[in-house]
């Protein structure tokens, strides 16, 4: 059997080919509203098979949060099982936005519907939450390893509540999102040009990197939410990232879909933050 291709560089390949950029999909009912469309099954298929028909071909990587999606119950997935397949086959990378994080079985569970090639929620990789303990993600740690599929762990969230869970200090000194970023790097030990194992750091924290004693350099990708509608722009990516700046992922939501339903204005919008993110990283 075949090994397949480990995420990391099929993402490297991806963000070097289409630009280092992450498009999210959420169809939350107040963007719904704004694009003109109804809070119902309607509503939901229209914007996402909007988005997907306007970017899948031409961004990295997109991600879906699957909670919009889980909402409108069986009809609903059916929708975002759709919107993976079509991605997918378009060539953009699919990020689930899931947060998933339990123990044992369960976790085994979770990351078989998102990372087994057998789901019909396959995706290239998955968000997850270590707050059961980081051993607590081994189960889609192994089976991204051996589905050549990636695992993004909450480590430094854009929100102002996470500081009180990840800055906070361990019997050994060292802070809980450190040690979720040293677990990481030793995931991806020896992998190139990047490894599958990425974390979850908000572009708008370059004031709290420091005070969590962060080393961002754990050889993956860094997934950075926050650029746009969340008041961090491209230009703050080396800043907040230092050396590892090559490694990140900006991700865009409202920044992109607030263009919509235009498919044209989606498309100009993602290649202009994409251009953006490009020009920072290369200076």
């Amino acid at each position: 059997m075949t090994t397949p291709e480990p995420f990391g560089s099929r993402l490297r390949r991806a963000m070097d080919e289409r630009g280092p950029l992450c498009v999210g999909i959420d169809p939350h009912a107040s963007l719904l509203a704004d694009w003109g469309l109804s809070d119902d099954i309607a509503g939901l298929e229209r914007f996402t098979y909007t988005v997907v028909e306007a970017l899948a071909d031409r961004v990295a990587v997109l991600k879906p949060q699957s909670a919009f999606f889980e909402r409108f119950g069986s009809r609903g997935v059916a929708v975002l099982e759709r919107a993976v397949a079509d991605s997918r086959a378009a060539g953009a990378l699919v990020l689930m936005d899931a947060k998933r994080g339990d123990i044992g079985s369960t976790m085994a569970a979770y990351a078989a519907t998102y990372l087994d090639p057998a789901s019909p929620l396959f995706s290239d990789a998955v968000t997850v939450s270590p707050y059961l303990g980081y051993g607590s993600l081994r189960p889609a740690l192994d089976l991204a390893r051996e589905s050549g599929t990636g695992v993004f762990v909450l480590a430094l969230t854009s929100n102002p509540e996470g500081a009180e869970v990840q800055h906070a200090v361990r019997a050994d000194g060292s802070s809980v999102a450190a040690t979720m970023l040293d677990h990481l790097r030793a995931e991806n030990a020896g992998a190139e040009p990047m490894g599958s194992y990425g974390a979850v750091v908000g572009a708008t924290l370059s004031d709290s990197l420091a005070a969590a004693g962060a080393d961002l350099a754990i050889n993956g990708p860094l997934l950075a939410p926050g650029i746009g509608a969340q008041g961090a722009t491209a230009a703050d990516l080396p800043k907040v990232f230092g050396a590892a700046v090559r490694d990140v992922v900006p991700n865009v939501s409202r920044g992109v879909l607030r263009h919509g339903p235009d498919t044209a204005a989606l498309r100009e919008s993602a290649a202009r933050f994409a251009a953006e993110v490009r020009e920072a990283v290369a200076g």
